[in-house]
């Protein structure tokens, strides 16, 4: 069922998904340029172009020069019911359905702009009203914005920092796949070891080392692990 605009008329699912977009580049701190917008949907510039002056027309936007579009606080309102749909949809399928965390994004990408709300309450009641989803994405809640966990990029450790895999971009199936086969799944505790020649990023966790591409490593967030006690301890 696709969100009423403040005409009450029902968006399109390219508009919902362009505000979705928008949304993600503003919580991300990124410019949602015309470029930017027309890579992330996979449509051509005057597509999107045309898609801002809509959003524009129905006072979702405001598409300022240089600086992109803004969301309003009503496109805010639209783009974050259309993130919690996906996301607490995620985990539904997830959790309930056996799928595996790399098959439901496209499921929900689907399914997000065709649910009722009574059917978003009842799955969010059913989970227990939860605040992630599958790959450690806050859910937004009824109303407002989901609380954003300071993370860390898997880049940005140290060799011998500990860290905890809290996140993980849900865009990539290949990736997701990739991490399941080796065990690195969220709350997996690692450890970064020195890169090796070639820019690899080399991390150890239970099931022995890993190695990822800086690219692959930068979909992944951590947070740092807790000091061991002793680790300061005298000998």
């Amino acid at each position: 069922m696709s969100a009423p605009t403040p005409n009450h008329k029902p968006l399109s699912e390219a508009a919902e998904d362009c505000l979705k977009a928008i949304w993600q580049r503003e919580t991300e701190g990124q410019t949602a340029s015309t470029t930017a917008l027309a890579k992330a949907l996979a449509v051509t510039p005057g597509t999107i172009t045309a898609m801002l002056k809509r959003l524009a027309s129905l006072e979702l936007i405001e598409h300022r020069r240089y600086q992109g579009a803004l969301l309003t606080e009503s496109g805010r309102k639209v783009a974050l019911e259309i993130v919690r749909h996906h996301r607490l949809l995620e985990l539904y399928l997830y959790k309930e359905m056996g799928y595996s965390w790399d098959e439901v994004h496209d499921e929900a990408e689907a399914l997000e702009h065709t649910i009722s709300e009574e059917f978003e309450d009842r799955v969010a009641a059913m989970l227990g009203h939860p605040t992630t989803d599958p790959h450690g994405d806050p859910i937004p809640p009824k109303d407002g914005e989901p609380a954003q966990p300071t993370l860390l990029p898997l880049t940005a450790l140290e060799p011998g920092q500990r860290a905890v895999i809290a996140r993980v971009r849900d865009s990539d199936p290949e990736m997701l796949r990739l991490m399941s086969q080796r065990g690195l799944v969220l709350d997996v505790e690692i450890e970064a070891l020195e890169p090796e020649e070639g820019q690899a990023v080399r991390i150890v966790a239970s099931g022995g080392e890993a190695r990822l591409t800086p690219e692959q490593a930068a979909q992944v967030f951590v947070r740092l692990a807790p000091e061991d006690p002793g680790s300061d301890s005298e000998q």
